[in-house]
């Protein structure tokens, strides 16, 4: 079977953030599929709107699509781009344990060395296009005041004795890895990618925090059910998440 070509590419020098010029992009009509990169980002975001530092050196990207998906199969492509994150993180240090905290956080040796975030527009229960945003850390975490209080660790490839590679390179290994997986979750579904998931999960079978906006909730780390929401074994039973910021005590 031949590969299906890798999507374009768009370098830009800087932008506020990709995502944003991404939904900027396909307002104007881009088809998609195309990566785009910056080389800095005076705006970037994460998760509820939370602003991402990104020193130079960094990985900033974002792949848009326009795929022809549920809203609920198209939440799953933020397990696949963690995969891929995941697999760029190993080859650019092996030496280092690469795990992945629920939702979306890819992590060398335990603190947070990359982000995901998903934006998407639609209607009528469909989606219009979908951005797949993508920050690593390659040269260097983020400076101490851009952190939030309580938030997981941070650290770069570079600091955990890692390759540093050039965004363009980090994204040469990112792009054909994001392919790959995306191809097996069109073929066979969500299972394989939630297993793969699974094999990297830290904090699975632990005892942890999952703080959602109406408090926190504790108990053990039980599983990642098959549409992706945590499975938290409480005293009073299992309870299934959908979105929280998880925290390991102790």
């Amino acid at each position: 079977m031949t590969a299906e070509p890798l999507p374009r590419r768009l370098i830009l020098d800087e932008v506020d953030s990709t995502n944003a010029e991404a939904a900027r992009r396909a307002q104007a009509g881009e088809p998609g599929p195309l990566w785009i990169t910056a080389a800095r980002q005076n705006a970037g975001r994460g998760r509820h709107g939370r602003a991402w530092a990104m020193p130079p050196g960094n990985l900033a990207a974002t792949l848009l699509l326009r795929p022809a998906l549920a809203p609920a199969e198209a939440a799953q492509l933020s397990f696949v781009a963690c995969l891929a994150v995941a697999d760029l993180l190993g080859r650019l240090a092996p030496q280092a344990r690469v795990s992945l905290k629920w939702p979306n956080d890819p992590l060398l040796n335990g603190r947070k060395a990359a982000g995901v975030l998903l934006e998407s527009a639609g209607a009528a229960g469909g989606l219009d296009w979908l951005a797949i945003g993508i920050g690593v850390n390659l040269a260097a975490p983020p400076p101490p005041e851009a952190l939030r209080p309580g938030a997981h660790p941070p650290t770069a490839v570079a600091a955990e004795g890692g390759r540093v590679a050039t965004p363009d390179a980090a994204l040469d290994i990112l792009a054909p890895a994001f392919a790959a997986w995306q191809a097996r979750h069109a073929a066979q579904g969500f299972a394989p990618i939630r297993a793969a998931w699974l094999a990297r999960a830290e904090g699975l079978g632990r005892q942890i925090e999952a703080r959602l906006p109406s408090g926190t909730r504790s108990g053990i780390y039980e599983d990642m059910d098959e549409t992706g929401r945590l499975v938290l074994r409480e005293a009073s039973g299992l309870a299934r998440i959908s979105a929280a910021e998880l925290y390991f005590p102790g």
